[in-house]
């Protein structure tokens, strides 16, 4: 159960970091560098949280059926 709440965690902090990533896109001056690495870290983040919490929700079967 708990690495289940883990992968939520980590795929709620991917989205965010997916949202933030294309928020400093639209926003961001193509003229600084700046900007442009911080489009690619959040998206390079948030892209392997969003995974790495599918990845641990999809595994992590459910004890909780049981009987």
């Amino acid at each position: 159960m708990e690495k289940r709440v883990f992968g939520v965690i980590l795929t709620v902090l991917g989205i965010a970091g997916l949202i933030l990533a294309a928020y400093q896109f639209v926003q961001g001056n193509t003229a600084s560098n700046h900007s442009i690495r911080a489009v690619v870290m959040y998206g390079v983040l948030g892209l392997l949280f969003f995974v790495a919490g599918i990845g641990l929700i999809r595994s992590t079967r459910d004890l909780s059926n049981r009987g």
